[in-house]
């Protein structure tokens, strides 16, 4: 009997936690479809939004999010999931609208994510585009890449505006001429690619002979970040990704004084939680600059996307000689919201949606997000290993203050696609 009084009283504070958890979200939702939205926080210092990669609704989400911020010059720097280059030459991209260089920056910025090297990011680079268009010049967004590198060729193209060499013949910087020029070889980070071993050959050189190279005063910093991205990339990096990404960001400090100007970052979900998931766990980006005192918690907003109903691009195929033939899609596993997979309190947010795009406040005060439950972070999974034992007694609000509910979302395409 007291088994059984036990199990009752458990099973009625959970149906009273989500019957108060539906009352908050009624409360405190917006609806991202209505034309005029405003996000409801402007005092922040960095404000990152992540959800499943692959997904169209996903790329409309950010653009929402971005207009809102922008409108009122609340935030003045955009750092998507790339790395410092690559950053550069999109923002060369937002200045003359080459969609040529475009494409092949999605084509190489989705290396590392394939999810993402789609139609539907050239198009969110267009639309950025026509976005910061519309904003006054002292208002305008500045790309930042913030990332461990991705590939080598605009790290190389990068060097190759900033450096030159007095001995025209017999620096590694002709070898690295020929490899832009040629444009044919592999730019892989991940083993002993030609474009590696050249990089080494220069980087060498440089270091030893520093003397022989012209370099303008002011691309000095930028030189010395770009030959310590590349250094990283010579070393077993499988666990550098997060710490590379904390001190790139550090270091950049200097360049664009974030502190005192707000950015946008556009990263995996992962890397924008506030908390360690477990006590020993892998810090991430957002949860090492609470740690390191770098913001205090309040200033560091973060916000999740959540699809439902939804799908997203899985894999691209491609034949036996390594041309693309076609793509897949997945709309169970891999979404967040199935039956074998899905995030513990997702079925709140559904209840509680306005549109297909909703935004839910989490972290009003009194909220019951901060309930010592992992609702929207817990994954749980039937038949795989999931974070449930990690998160455990941990609230929502220690990751993220924001959920997004994305319903009815198509998958992204590749950009090899047909468009």
């Amino acid at each position: 009997m007291k088994n059984i009084f036990f199990i009752s009283v458990f099973l009625l504070s959970c149906l009273l936690s989500a019957q108060s958890k539906k009352d908050y979200l009624t409360k405190n939702r917006f609806n991202l479809e209505s034309s005029n939205f405003n996000f409801p926080e402007k005092n922040f210092k960095i404000i990152g939004f992540g959800a499943y990669h692959g997904s169209v609704k996903t790329e409309i989400v950010e653009h929402k999010l971005l207009k809102s911020l922008t409108k009122d010059g609340i935030i003045k720097y955009y750092l998507p999931e790339t790395d410092f280059s690559l950053g550069h030459y999109f923002n060369k991209f937002l200045k003359t609208g080459d969609t040529t260089l475009l494409k092949d920056l999605v084509i190489h910025s989705g290396t590392r994510v394939p999810q993402e090297r789609t139609i539907e990011t050239f198009n969110k680079w267009k639309t950025l585009k026509a976005l910061n268009d519309t904003l006054k010049e002292a208002n305008k967004l500045k790309v930042v890449g913030i990332d461990l590198l991705v590939t080598y060729k605009y790290t190389i193209k990068h060097l190759l505006e900033l450096v030159e060499s007095k001995d025209k013949f017999k620096s590694p910087l002709n070898s690295l001429k020929q490899i832009i020029e040629l444009d044919t070889t592999d730019y892989s980070i991940r083993y002993e690619s030609y474009s590696k071993k050249t990089l080494k050959a220069f980087v060498n050189d440089y270091e030893k002979n520093a003397k022989n190279y012209i370099i303008l005063d002011e691309n000095k910093t930028i030189i010395d970040h770009l030959i310590n991205n590349i250094k990283v990339t010579f070393t077993d990096f499988s666990r550098k990704r997060e710490p590379t990404i904390y001190n790139n960001y550090i270091s950049l400090n200097d360049l664009y004084d974030f502190k005192n100007n707000a950015q946008f970052l556009r990263f995996g979900f992962s890397h924008i939680e506030k908390s360690r998931e477990g006590k020993d766990d892998y810090p991430y980006f957002f949860t090492l600059l609470i740690e390191n005192n770098i913001y205090k918690r309040e200033d560091v907003i973060s916000i999740i996307g959540y699809l439902t109903k939804s799908r997203v691009l899985w894999d691209e195929l491609y034949d036996n000689e390594g041309h693309y033939k076609n793509y897949t899609t997945e709309g169970g596993f891999g979404i967040g919201d199935y039956e074998k997979e899905y995030f513990r309190g997702i079925d709140n947010l559904k209840a509680s949606k306005l549109s297909s795009i909703t935004l839910f406040k989490l972290n009003s005060k009194n909220t019951p997000y901060s309930d010592g439950f992992p609702d929207l972070i817990d994954v749980i999974m039937e038949d795989e290993a999931s974070n449930s034992n990690a998160v455990k007694g941990m609230s929502t609000t220690e990751f993220i203050d924001y959920a997004i509910l994305i319903s009815n979302s198509k998958a992204s395409k590749p950009i090899f696609e047909k468009q």
